[in-house]
């Protein structure tokens, strides 16, 4: 129960804080320097991500080990061998503190933390219970602290109450900490012998992350690996901000079970994304198995999946979905120089290889250009005429053997239109493939292009794999088709968005608009408001209606009738009226006033039958021509306020065909969200009609978002539904609308 409302409690208590001056210590500087410096939206949340100075956590000067133990056989004194060994690598003063013991492994023991013979920038806990230990720390203005201990949130209520009591002792403390149920990950040993940008890897299980940490033996450096566990205090965005400042990260890596707060990852992400650093994610909860299972692991709330995915999507996190994925994309966007085009070229001794891989890459929306005539007429110089050289370039084999196989592969990389030279190679066949590798390495020095390897062989331990190309730090080498496929479009996809990012923080509302102050009025907290008045709301934001009046007879009715215009359509109007039209409480198309008098009278004679209360009859302008779409408004655990969109009527709940995004998000995102749809097709025109006015529709769209940014948590559910998308040009209109008030 805790968990399902988490998010939701902390939207509610930053509003609260705002107002009362009450936040915890984690975030007290950026809500006061938010606070002064007006970088606070609408809603009273913060507009930029708090970047926690974390020098002194990855690069200490002095640590206490609490706990510490030198006695052989116990877990407690591998851990502290192992830091003792990390702090000698990092050049910090290590401190043993233990009540019983005068020294450990040859180093002078402080009996408590209040005898520590300097003030220590880390404390590592090898305790069973962290929490008496917090205060002490807190008074000896510890920066840091890692709790290895379990048994907290991750093992269900009792946990996750002894969790809450340490994050207080923590707030209370001043300190920082990691953990708990975390482990010894951030103090590995990473390789200083490897050149390039590196990875900084975020793990909340730390055994996942092993893949990627590997990738040192490959060749590729990592600079530093946060175990998060639990996340009582720090958490996998607090991480995300401080690598995506760090001259020397070129990709964050991140495997996540479950999102702490949405908004301060949403933050942490759009830090990453204006620093160009990119962020490739797997996260767990796909599905409801793997939801439930990542619960019961960390403790944390596992957000509707389809909304994390249009989250990352928005902020241009890379999401991946299997750890080997995570380590070759991430390697790649870490080493990767900006594409100087986005068209792929795919160059293979096998037509049938070319073939195969071209067709998944076409599939999965890598761009493949036909070359030119005068570019295959030149490769035609060196590669036989029969063979195919349009693109996919098949040789043929033979003149990668010799002189002709590095010619070859400079005239493909000389094309303005290539960006990317992927070269498959299904499996060692000395000498060719040999000579082969060593081309590709040897023209990839003198490029700026991406090239590309697949080494297909299952063993691995060839010499042109292991020496040529993983010896090479220009060409990225891959063990499969599919994640080759897939960092090849991370890596387009996320240079394309950082070209043109531009971050929706700085444009949210700041203040309320003249249309909040006119919807506060139609309100009333904790009831579902009629049709009549939710449309009274969406007018309130300058969203189009039809004509309409409420009336109470059926003799008004047939004067409201003549005043809206025949055609009409009549509605029965309720407060607690969700489905009208499967209780026959919408009549369509009356013409005449005895139709609608008729209508009036078996309207509410229904509505008397079935017990419902009304507060009158609809007569509506009947609006027939356009596209039925939906919009609307919902709350995520994790995320807060939501707008969707999709296709209109009861498709949008047979198609499930919806698209997601999370406030704020500009035009270009709005634009995208239609750009998702399956029956996007319909919005531009099918079957010789003609294309709606799709800027109306989008139109709609940013309105109903300013309405979710004010309104926040007190608007608990809107939709739109059908709106109505005119012709190109006409407009769109909210045909019907339900809200629901918190």
């Amino acid at each position: 129960m805790l968990g399902s409302t988490h998010g939701t409690l902390t939207t509610h208590f930053r509003a609260r804080v705002v107002a009362c001056g009450e936040e915890p210590h984690a975030a007290v500087h950026s809500m006061t320097a938010a606070a002064a410096e007006g970088d606070l939206d609408v809603s009273g949340r913060p507009l930029h991500a708090t970047v926690p100075d974390l020098d002194r956590f990855f690069r200490p000067e002095s640590v206490a080990v609490i706990g510490a133990s030198d006695t052989e056989g116990r877990p407690r004194t591998g851990i502290t061998r192992q830091l003792v060994a990390w702090a000698e690598r990092v050049g910090a003063r290590l401190h043993p503190v233990h009540p019983t013991r005068e020294s450990v492994f040859g180093r002078p023991c402080s009996p408590s933390v209040a005898d520590l013979p300097e003030q220590v920038d880390l404390a590592v806990l090898l305790v069973g219970d962290p929490l008496p230990v917090i205060e002490e720390l807190g008074q000896a203005k510890v920066k840091f602290a890692v709790a290895f201990a379990s048994g907290f949130a991750e093992t269900g209520e009792e946990g996750a109450a002894a969790q809450a009591r340490l994050a207080a002792a923590v707030e209370r403390s001043g300190l920082r900490l990691l953990g708990p149920n975390t482990n010894l990950n951030a103090f590995e040993a990473f390789r200083d012998d490897l050149d390039g940008p590196a990875i900084a890897l975020i793990t909340q299980s730390g055994h996942q992350g092993r893949p990627v940490y590997t990738l040192q033996e490959l060749g590729v450096r990592l600079s530093h690996w946060a175990p998060t566990g639990n996340e009582a205090d720090l958490e996998t965005a607090d991480f995300i901000s401080y690598f995506s400042q760090r001259p020397e990260v070129g990709a964050i890596a991140c495997y996540v079970e479950g999102l702490k707060d949405g908004r301060s990852f949403l933050l942490a992400a759009d830090r990453a994304a204006r620093a160009g650093v990119p962020v490739v994610a797997v996260k767990v909860g796909r599905t409801e198995t793997g939801a439930r299972t990542a619960a019961s692991h960390t403790g944390k709330l596992t957000g509707a999946d389809q909304v994390v995915d249009a989250a990352m999507r928005q902020f241009g996190v890379i999401r991946v979905d299997g750890l080997d994925e995570l380590q070759d994309t991430a390697a790649l966007l870490a080493r990767a120089r900006k594409p100087q085009a986005d068209g792929v070229v795919v160059y293979s001794i096998s037509g049938g290889t070319g073939a195969h891989f071209s067709d998944l890459a076409t599939g999965a929306g890598l761009k493949l250009p036909t070359l030119s005539e005068e570019k295959q007429r030149e490769l035609h110089e060196w590669i036989p005429g029969y063979l195919n050289v349009a693109n996919p370039v098949d040789n043929g084999g033979h003149p990668v053997g010799d002189w002709r196989g590095r010619k070859i592969i400079d005239a493909i990389l000389a094309d303005p239109d290539v960006g990317v030279l992927i070269c498959p190679i299904t499996g060692p066949f000395p000498p060719m493939s040999d000579r082969l590798a060593q081309d590709l390495v040897d023209a990839a020095e003198t490029t700026d292009k991406l090239v590309c390897v697949v080494w297909g062989s299952p063993v691995g331990t060839e010499d042109a794999y292991r020496t040529t190309l993983l010896g090479s730090s220009r060409v990225a080498t891959f063990r499969t088709f599919g994640n080759c496929i897939t960092a090849v479009k991370a890596c387009l996809d996320h240079h394309r968005f950082a070209t043109s990012y531009r971050s929706p923080f700085d444009e949210a509302p700041r203040t309320p608009s003249p249309s909040f102050r006119k919807a506060q009025a139609l309100m009333r907290p904790g009831h579902q408001l009629s049709e009549h008045a939710a449309k009274q709301l969406l007018r309130a934001y300058g969203i189009r209606v039809p004509r309409e009046q409420l009336v109470t007879s059926a003799a008004a009715a047939v004067r409201a009738a003549g005043l809206v215009g025949f055609p009409v359509v009549m509605k029965a109007s309720g407060a607690r009226l969700a489905h009208k039209t499967e209780l026959g409480l919408v009549k369509v198309g009356l013409t005449s006033a005895s139709q609608v008098r008729d209508a009036y009278r078996e309207l509410t004679d229904i509505a008397r039958y079935e017990g419902i209360e009304l507060d009158g009859v609809l007569v509506c302008q009947m609006i027939e021509r356009g596209v039925e779409m939906m919009v609307g408004v919902t709350h995520d655990a994790l995320f807060g306020p939501t707008v969707t969109i999709g296709l209109g009527g009861v498709l949008v709940e047979v198609l499930h065909d919806a698209a997601v995004r999370v406030p704020p998000f500009g035009e270009d995102q709005a634009r995208a969200m239609l750009g998702e749809l399956r029956g996007r097709a319909l919005l531009e025109g099918v079957r010789g009609g003609p294309p709606v006015d799709v800027d109306a529709l989008v139109e709609v769209v940013l309105r109903v978002q300013r309405m979710a940014l004010e309104l926040g948590d007190d608007l608990a559910e809107l939709d739109i539904n059908p709106l109505m998308v005119l012709g190109r040009g006409q407009g769109a209109v909210a045909l019907d609308a339900l809200a629901v008030c918190r």
